[in-house]
């Protein structure tokens, strides 16, 4: 076996380790991050010069090194590299865990990068576990009531949605006999080698069937989708805003990634069905998904929980690209290179609109969005990102979210899905209330006073990086699409 394909996960642990070391010897901390944004950034580059070559699976064939993997490795490390840098005003409020608070981005990082490689049902639910609890102690890093509230609440809550995907695990393995998602597939296509009659289809498996649906279940709490979404305003609202930020597009990013692996390697193919595809099974959430994040975001009046139900909302757009692959024909990558343009477009997006948060709120001390009043003229190079990275959110032109919007949308229509599309589009319509009246607050208010607010360079650095992209992601989307689907090309039988 070649360690070296293995190097971005093994630098994350090095340099999670060196973190911890570091922080019991040195009394400068900014070193610690200095060190943690050195280890994202030989990971992510490591990933990139492996980019385009035709890898064998690693650890048995637990671990796939393809282009599709390659491709989130890159964005988790870009996400995990901009959250540390917007983080350097915001950690003095835990000053004595910094240490802990690096290592464990790291350490979650690493986790979705395994996640996004996962080959085999066991190294995913190790993978899926290492991301999931490393977040369970950052969300609960601030140590105020709010903060362990949230904390406890997503542990328990996230503690039965893994045992749901095990079990889920368990009856997929219980039907087929393996764990390796390549070979579940050749098990449920057609007869195994040691067996003389063809397995029977499927869809007269009640125990595979339940399986299925407990993994969509499992998975749909990690992308925040109707009905298990229940933890995400509370923690939203109570975890340190760089580490909403962080689970707003990591988690979402590396569930969406491991739902495209598996659904596709394990499950894909029409001629495993003998009833439409499980595309519409994420259609139909979709549409719930859609609709509920969007109205209940309208009366919110604190701008985490507000952007908590629009991340719901955006994962009910993303699940319009999963119905249109799960419809899609064989040598069709739209729904999928869609997906990713999406996901990779609303990281800067949703990593800007926080961003901004975290610099304004370290000033007025507040996050209801009353307290934005007047914003415009405090601070208007900082209200026009926020602005910005609102009006991608809506899906409005010059913005990245118009572009991923489209592709999205593109592939359901061209999948016969325009019904799909309609609703999308109307939830678009409905969202641009609750986004348009944070700007509508910012620049016509009064503000509370003429203070400026004032910021180090690390978090303006990071927000310059996210508005920048949102820009050029809008007018010249053409490059990240290329990638995005020759990432795909992996989905194609």
């Amino acid at each position: 076996m070649d360690l070296t394909l293995f190097i971005p996960e093994i630098t994350l642990a090095v340099f999670a380790i060196l973190v911890i070391l570091l922080d019991l010897g040195v009394r400068d901390k900014t070193w610690l991050r200095s060190v943690s944004l050195a280890g994202l950034v030989i990971a992510g580059g490591v990933s990139i010069a492996m980019w385009g070559n035709n890898y064998s699976p690693i650890f048995n064939n637990m671990l796939a090194v393809d282009n599709f993997a390659l491709f989130f490795k890159v964005l988790f490390a870009g996400i995990a590299f901009l959250v540390i840098l917007s983080t350097a005003d915001y950690a003095k409020k835990f000053e004595l865990f910094q240490g802990e608070y690096y290592a464990l981005i790291l350490l979650s990082t690493l986790g979705m990068m395994l996640m996004a490689a996962c080959a085999d049902l066991i190294s995913l639910y190790l993978s899926v576990e290492l991301t999931s609890i490393s977040l369970y102690v950052l969300v609960g890093f601030l140590k105020d009531k709010k903060s362990t509230e949230a904390s406890l609440k997503y542990l328990l809550l996230g503690a039965i949605a893994s045992a749901v995907l095990l079990y889920g695990m368990a009856l997929v393995f219980g039907f087929t006999g393996q764990t390796q998602l390549g070979a579940i597939a050749s098990y449920l296509h057609g007869p195994m080698s040691h067996s003389i009659l063809p397995p029977p289809p499927p869809l007269t498996s009640p125990a595979l069937l339940i399986g299925i649906v407990m993994l969509i279940a499992g998975f749909g709490f990690k992308i925040a989708a109707v009905p298990f979404q229940m933890w995400v305003p509370d923690v939203y609202e109570g975890a340190p805003t760089p580490i909403t930020a962080y689970l707003s597009v990591g988690s979402k990013a590396a569930g969406f990634a491991i739902i495209l692996r598996v659904f596709f390697t394990a499950f894909g193919g029409a001629s495993l069905w003998s009833l439409p595809d499980w595309g519409l099974i994420f259609a139909v959430l979709a549409v719930i998904t859609m609709i509920i994040g969007n109205v209940v975001a309208i009366p919110q009046t604190n701008i985490k929980r507000m952007l908590g139900y629009s991340s719901i909302a955006q994962a009910g757009y993303l699940m319009v690209g999963l119905a249109a692959f799960g419809l899609a024909s064989a040598d069709s990558t739209m729904g999928q290179s869609g997906v990713l343009f999406f996901l990779a477009s609303y990281a800067l997006t949703n990593l800007g609109a926080f961003i901004a948060i975290i610099i304004i709120s370290n000033k007025i001390n507040s996050d209801n969005i009353a307290d934005y009043s007047g914003m415009g003229k405090r601070a208007p190079l900082l209200a026009l990102a926020l602005t910005l990275c609102l009006i991608s959110l809506i899906g409005m032109p010059p913005a990245a979210g118009f572009m991923a919007k489209f592709y999205i949308f593109r592939a359901a229509v061209l999948n016969n899905m325009l019904w799909l599309v309609i609703i999308a589009v109307l939830n678009s319509v409905i969202s641009a209330y609750y986004y348009l009246r944070v700007v509508k607050v910012m620049w016509l208010g009064e503000p509370a006073s003429n203070e400026k607010v004032p910021s180090s360079g690390a978090p303006r650095l990071a927000l310059f990086i996210c508005c920048l992209g949102v820009l050029l992601l809008g007018i010249i989307p053409g490059l990240l699409m290329k990638l995005a689907e020759i990432a795909s090309k992996m989905f194609q039988f």
